[in-house]
């Protein structure tokens, strides 16, 4: 997930993922010129490097900015080509989710995480009674990286995504 704090380096950032990474293009904070430069930007690599690239946003939007999907708790896909990932944290946002037909999950925080300062973290009991709950694909999100996305293998997920562990 991109976030201001991956700094000036971001298009590099994203030219090193591991093979079958995925980028969510976020940058809210940016005027909408700017944003879009720098989507473009990313785009460039993962279309190169054959990377899907999600933008946070709209399924308009997502379509005419040439993402390959959007995230969001807002829309249904445009097309069966457009991916639908959607943020959750409890039950009632699973199932809103799931009624929208989000193609997968974003469960966060599973861990405490720079991203939400203060912010009570589901833990591991929580998280894994959460992820019980729904059949689509599930990412675990919010304080994940490489060691604690192992430890995480018994909780049938998907993958993980992290913002801190790019940096």
């Amino acid at each position: 997930m991109t976030d201001p704090r991956l700094g000036a380096d971001l298009v590099g950032v994203v030219a090193r993922l591991p093979k079958g990474a995925g980028v969510i293009f976020r940058h809210y904070e940016l005027p909408r010129v700017e944003r879009c430069a720098l989507f473009d930007a990313v785009r460039r690599v993962c279309r190169r490097q054959r990377r899907l690239l999600l933008l946070a946003g709209s399924p308009r939007e997502a379509q005419a900015w040439g993402a390959d999907g959007f995230h969001g708790r807002v829309g249904r896909r445009l097309g069966p080509h457009q991916i639908h990932s959607a943020p959750v944290h409890n039950v009632p946002e699973i199932r809103a989710a799931e009624a929208l037909g989000a193609d997968c999950l974003l469960l966060s925080p599973i861990f405490a995480t720079r991203s939400h300062p203060g912010g009570a973290a589901l833990g591991r009991l929580r998280f894994g009674l959460l992820r019980r709950q729904t059949q689509l694909p599930v990412y675990a999100l919010g304080g994940v990286n490489k060691i604690r996305a192992h430890s995480l293998a018994g909780f049938k997920i998907t993958g993980w995504a992290g913002i801190d562990a790019l940096s």
